[in-house]
């Protein structure tokens, strides 16, 4: 079992280790593509919208988390827009610096900067409409995503909403021991949902990203 614990200590430290050398920049965030950029946002914003709104089983928009949220890249221009109040979480210190200045006026809408990992963060019980959890899942061994799948539905406020919204590979995990993260295919995927006690209420694929990175999903859960 000591062996199981170091891997996963080292998973996590070489994670961090990456991204500590990786510029606070849109293109830094996106590996290269932030030309995909504005394609992702979009997207998202569409698929969003299907849920929030005033009325029966509508989600509010009072307070969302961005979760692995960089430089706040989509908390600028999906969250914000859309939210009242907004908190980040992060594992790297100097991105969340970044989102300060980067975030400009709007900025002055965030609750908290949060730098913690994921597998080590807790959300306050109650306080979100909306979880986004946007390419970070391949940093969570399967145990601690299920975890935290679990702490954020805890964390949601009544007809709250967790978005997932990452690659998923063509048949099952695939390691990239650049960034020391796994992607796993849609159908591990929706296991470990399901094993976190959640249903997936929406899904859908992300059209027109370049043909040679892997498919990206969206998943709505609650």
């Amino acid at each position: 079992m000591g062996d199981i614990a170091e891997d996963k200590a080292s998973f996590y430290s070489n994670a961090e280790g990456y991204w500590k050398e990786v510029p606070p920049t849109v293109d830094g965030m996106l590996g290269g593509y932030g030309g995909i950029s504005s394609i992702d946002i979009n997207g998202s914003k569409a698929f969003l919208k299907k849920f929030l709104g005033e009325g029966q089983g509508k989600t509010g928009t009072g307070c969302a988390l961005d979760c692995g949220a960089g430089i706040g890249r989509i908390t600028k221009r999906l969250l914000l827009p859309l939210f009242k109040t907004v908190d980040l979480v992060d594992v790297t210190k100097e991105f969340l610096d970044k989102a300060r200045s980067y975030l400009g006026d709007d900025g002055k809408r965030v609750g908290n900067y949060f730098c913690c990992g994921l597998q080590e963060f807790v959300p306050e019980t109650g306080r979100y409409d909306v979880i986004w959890i946007q390419w970070v899942i391949g940093h969570l061994t399967d145990d601690h995503l299920v975890e935290f799948l679990r702490r954020c539905q805890k964390a949601l406020r009544p007809n709250g909403l967790i978005i997932i919204k990452d690659n998923v590979s063509y048949e099952g995990v695939v390691p990239d021991e650049v960034d020391s993260s796994v992607c796993r295919d849609l159908e591990i995927v929706r296991r470990l949902v399901g094993q976190a006690g959640l249903r997936i209420v929406h899904e859908e694929q992300q059209m027109n990203f370049p043909k040679e990175i892997y498919q990206v999903h969206t998943l709505a859960l609650r």
